[in-house]
């Protein structure tokens, strides 16, 4: 008799744990949604910023030519100067910090809109392998659910990142105090830009440096297959694709790996690459660059001026050149 009670009591007991844990899981998802749902519904509501500009990269530009990379690209290609001589529509995909993978998620997300006639990417050291490139990912983590074609390469970024993107909150939670700035008035005065290009104003005082030995980073192989798959998806795209290494204010003695490689795989795939990173013009005006790796917008304005030139000669037919 007692230990039918005692069996009773046990199984009550059982019950109301799982009851309660029920209970707990339960409370977690609705928070979760609700709070995740907020972070979003104001994370696309940005009209500025680095946020704003990515969400308009990925789902809202149809301009002919785009321009990708990093900082370097962000800051240095002047959009009057495309629109006016090339007589194309401009925006600046770039955006600082990133790597190819974001360069390729953008791509992606553009290709199943519409095709631009002319893509630009800026090549920066872009495979040495680190860490923070594959940490950097999360700055397309709000578009996994909404954008299928990026999903792989936001895998990239961890083996449970899949796992972890059931949360709501997770692709926001980082974001909660940028979502706020990014929702306000200062913040589209602070973060202005021309159609994607920021313009940088300060000027650089300090004495040129020269590099004898090559930098110690890696080689990222991973960086490379998704460079590749970047050119061969502009190809069957139809897309003219040129690839251009910027202007720096320091001397390199030796060939870069990365530009190396860049210039390997434009040969193999018949695609146009500049190599500026030491180019005279530059190295010989500091009152071009507003550190010694980017160019302020008087530089922007000349580097532009250099760089369609040689555009509108690839553009000429082959009898006019």
């Amino acid at each position: 008799m007692k230990a039918g009670i005692k069996e009773e009591i046990r199984k009550k007991l059982s019950f109301s744990f799982l009851f309660k844990v029920f209970i707990f899981l339960l409370i977690v998802f609705v928070l979760d949604f609700t709070i995740g749902s907020i972070l979003k519904y104001y994370y696309f509501k940005q009209t500025s910023g680095f946020y704003y500009r990515t969400t308009y990269s990925i789902e809202e530009t149809k301009a002919d030519v785009l321009i990708f990379g990093s900082s370097k690209a962000n800051h240095q290609f002047y959009p009057d100067i495309f629109e006016k001589r090339l007589n194309l529509s401009y925006y600046n995909v770039g955006r600082d910090g990133s790597s190819i993978f974001y360069h390729y998620s953008i791509l992606q997300s553009v290709l199943q809109r519409y095709t631009p006639k002319v893509i630009i990417i800026e090549m920066t050291r872009e495979f040495d392998k680190k860490q923070i490139s594959y940490d950097r990912i999360s700055m397309l983590l709000p578009y996994y659910e909404s954008h299928p074609s990026i999903r792989p390469i936001i895998e990239k970024r961890s083996q449970f990142e899949k796992f972890k993107l059931i949360s709501k909150i997770y692709p926001y939670n980082s974001l909660i105090f940028s979502i706020i700035s990014g929702n306000s008035e200062f913040n589209r005065i602070r973060n202005s830009d021309i159609k994607g290009y920021v313009p940088l104003t300060r000027e650089w005082k300090d004495p040129i440096q020269h590099y004898s030995v090559p930098f110690k980073d890696q080689i990222d192989s991973t960086k490379i297959e998704v460079f590749e798959s970047f050119i061969k998806a502009c190809i069957n795209s139809g897309v003219k694709l040129y690839i251009v290494a910027s202007p720096n204010y320091y001397v390199m003695d030796y060939v870069d790996k990365s530009n190396l490689i860049a210039k390997e795989l434009a040969q193999k795939y018949r695609v146009k690459f500049f190599d500026y990173s030491n180019d005279s013009l530059f190295l010989a005006n500091p009152s071009y660059f507003a550190d010694n790796m980017h160019l302020n917008d008087k530089g922007a304005i000349a580097f532009s001026n250099i760089f369609i030139a040689e555009i509108i000669k690839d553009f000429l037919p082959q009898e006019e050149k």
